[in-house]
């Protein structure tokens, strides 16, 4: 199985400090955002590499980063160089596929979030259910709901229907940035994006996928940080104490 890491964002909302560094690597306590998701996922041993799509702007910094690690650490530069050309993640996704020639199960996470419960409670669920599958959490506040991915399920998870950032969300059901693909809809990113799939927000392609193929949403066991502001950034910083699920 590989493990994508989504790192191509530029982070504005977090200038300065991300003005000329990646928001992924910086400190939460007494690590980096990323070594938090790839030292929790690593301990299944279930992931035999791990690919950080980055932007060409912070690509180094990504490259100095792995070095340290002793996981199989492999840093795509999508080429881009600004907020203003990014290619979005569904594309970010396919371009990686396309480079390295992935044809596996895939863990799809963006890299700018921490979690206080593993990853690998997901992977399982994932292959028990023997396809592609989101988390999805309750989500009370209505304004909240506008920004996210919603989901609406059955009584055996299934997804029926994924909108992102829809004005008229039919559920309270939020997916966050975690997903798992099969081999088989691996294969499937790039027809997602020709039959028109958004491809700015990772969740785009799910719902795509969802008409093609079953798609399973788990109930997030835990709570997730979303580190979008510099506000966010230090609530998290003093609130995050690892994982504990």
């Amino acid at each position: 199985m590989k493990c994508m890491i989504l790192a191509a964002g530029y982070a504005t909302r977090l200038y300065p400090l991300t003005e000329n560094f990646p928001k992924p690597l910086l400190k939460v306590g007494e690590k980096t955002i990323l070594d938090w998701l790839v030292d929790d996922i690593d301990g299944a041993g279930l992931v035999d590499e791990y690919v950080v799509i980055s932007n060409h702007k912070f690509a180094h910094h990504f490259e100095s980063w792995a070095k340290n690690k002793p996981q199989r650490i492999t840093v795509v530069d999508d080429g881009t160089e600004t907020n203003e050309t990014r290619l979005g993640a569904v594309k970010d996704v396919q371009y990686a596929i396309e480079k390295l020639g992935i044809d596996d199960d895939m863990l799809v996470i963006a890299g700018d979030n921490v979690l206080d419960f593993s990853l690998n409670g997901f992977v399982s669920y994932a292959r028990e259910k023997n396809a592609s599958c989101i988390m999805r959490y309750y989500e009370s506040n209505e304004k909240k709901l506008l920004k996210c991915g919603v989901v609406t399920v059955d009584a055996d998870d299934r997804v029926l229907k994924m909108t992102e950032k829809s004005p008229t969300p039919e559920t309270h059901w939020c997916c966050p940035p975690f997903y798992y693909y099969t081999k088989a809809d691996s294969r499937l990113v790039q027809k997602g994006i020709e039959c028109g799939c958004g491809t700015d927000a990772p969740g785009s392609y799910i719902a795509w996928l969802c008409t093609q193929s079953p798609v399973y949403a788990m109930k997030m066991p835990g709570k997730r940080f979303d580190i979008g502001n510099l506000e966010s950034y230090e609530t998290v910083k003093a609130e995050y104490k690892g994982i504990i699920v």
